[in-house]
């Protein structure tokens, strides 16, 4: 069996789907491995260290992926990317399913059995394979790498010989995964850090960092769906919160936000009146900016200043962290690879509940309901 990791061609991608300890891995199970040259310069892995590790090299990405029998990859492929895949093959990666099921439908059309590792369920079993959470954690630390380069301020008190100069103040919007590890990481940094989740069972995990949970007198209840995620909640509920909220924005020199939820727009959070009452000099880091968004004002990939408050939205934080997110999700690709891969081909069992609630597409229909509702 045949496996193929191409070269990422999305712009600003650094990541790569396997390094050369994942290729020996899969290697000793028996697995060819063939890597497209260069695959993984961008996140300092060399061409040589994965033929010592196993891997044949290619140049050609298409000749490559179109004799493969499955291809690991990060992003998913664009519409070329899809028709050099062989019929019959098999795809892993981050398909965001439910954000573009068109590309679902690219895939089911080529014929081609996918399994989207944003669909991995939530569980002990798959732990191992969870890339949205690898991910997600490297986020939540980048970006208050990034807000601490943005402050106007330095995070940790100091005493210097002419005063001390006191902590910042960094708030936290949902205590997802990469929520939780920006506090602490903030906490590590030395500031002073509060969080606020919908869902009331977080508060222990907040508080076990050191940080102060922020309660609303809101009625959240019916906060968390399947998963463990949040579920959307009421346009009423979202305007009271937001009314709530403004006051814990509006004291933070740093406000980190994360709320998401699986296939919808992301909850505002902030509108623009909040920001304006904001000290000149603070920031917002609004990971939700690929989904629109935690706060009105923000603009992937862009840095918009208003009233002197930079709000910042990055789309892709794992990629600037490409040599260990990259050692991170070619784990879980190995261990999902290998949960499928049974005597050296692809096994489905629609019985297990990994293989089921990963496949996206196979037999040229699309597998996932979820993924069908929205197309």
């Amino acid at each position: 069996m045949l496996v193929a990791v191409p070269k990422e061609t999305a712009a600003g991608e650094r990541r790569v789907a396997l390094v050369p300890d994942a290729v020996r891995q899969l290697a000793r199970a028996g697995l060819e491995v063939a890597v497209q040259a260069g695959a993984g310069a961008a996140a300092s892995f060399e061409d040589k260290a994965y033929e010592a590790a196993g891997a044949r090299l290619e140049t050609d990405a298409t000749s490559l992926v179109a004799k493969a029998d499955l291809v690991l990859r990060v992003q998913a492929p664009s519409d070329a990317e899809i028709a050099s895949l062989r019929r019959g093959s098999a795809l892993i990666g981050f398909l965001r399913p439910l954000d573009h099921p068109a590309t679902a439908a690219r895939l089911a059309a080529a014929g081609v059995t996918s399994f989207a590792v944003e669909l991995i369920p939530r569980t002990t079993r798959a732990q191992a394979m969870d890339a949205l959470s690898s991910q997600a954690s490297l986020a939540g630390y980048r970006a208050v790498l990034l807000a601490a380069l943005e402050l106007a301020k330095i995070l940790p008190m100091m005493t210097t010989a002419a005063g001390t100069i006191a902590a910042a103040r960094v708030l936290v919007i949902g205590a997802g995964v990469a929520g939780l590890q920006a506090i602490s990481t903030a906490r590590r940094l030395g500031a002073l850090v509060e969080a606020y989740d919908t869902r009331p069972a977080v508060k222990e995990q907040v508080e076990s960092l050191g940080a102060r949970f922020v309660e609303l007198p809101l009625d959240t209840r019916d906060a968390e769906g399947a998963g463990g995620y949040a579920k959307a909640q009421s346009d009423e509920f979202l305007a009271k919160q937001r009314e709530l909220l403004g006051e814990r924005v509006r004291a933070a020199d740093a406000v980190i936000t994360t709320a998401l939820v699986p296939g919808a727009r992301a909850p505002l959070l902030i509108d623009a009146a909040v920001v304006s009452g904001m000290r000149p000099g603070s920031v917002i880091v609004d990971l939700a900016a690929p989904n629109g968004g935690n706060c009105a004002l923000t603009r992937p990939d862009e840095t918009v200043v208003a009233s002197g408050v930079h709000v910042l939205g990055p789309t892709n934080l794992p990629s600037q962290a490409a040599h260990d997110a990259s050692r991170v999700y070619a784990r879980n690709l190995t261990a999902l690879s290998q949960h499928l891969v049974k005597d050296g081909a692809l096994r489905l069992d629609l019985e297990d509940e990994i293989t089921r609630g990963a496949l996206l597409t196979h037999d040229g229909k699309v597998a996932s309901e979820a993924v069908r509702a929205k197309l």
